[in-house]
This record gives C-alpha cells, structure tokens and sequence, in this order.
C-alpha cells in the first residue's frame, strides 16, 4: 500500500478491509515521516507500527 491509500483511508466513512500478514487491522494513524502506519488488530487489542509498505487490501 502506499501513503496516498493509506490518507484515503483515513479520510473515508466507508468499512475498507486492510491487512497486514493476513490479519484484518484497521489503521489508526500515520507516522510524520509516513512510513509507518499505527495500526489496531481486529482478531485482539494488540497495537503495532508497521510499515506502510507491508499494508495491503
């Protein structure tokens, strides 16, 4: 995924399915340098920066 995506989504009302190694998050928020995003796993209450890259829907 890139930043511009991951800014659409952040933006947007709309359920997106996002996934970081095969596990469903949802993306909280985004590093200054944008290449992390801040990311909520939907299987638990784990919170984890990942790299935007590694993002994908």
């Amino acid at each position: 995924m890139n930043i511009n995506r991951v800014k659409n989504i952040l933006s947007n009302n709309d359920k997106i399915d996002v996934f970081y190694k095969d596990r469903l998050v949802w993306i909280q928020g985004v590093s200054t340098d944008n290449k992390y995003a801040k990311v909520g796993f939907i299987d638990n209450f784990d919170e984890q920066d990942v790299l935007i890259d590694d993002l994908y829907e």
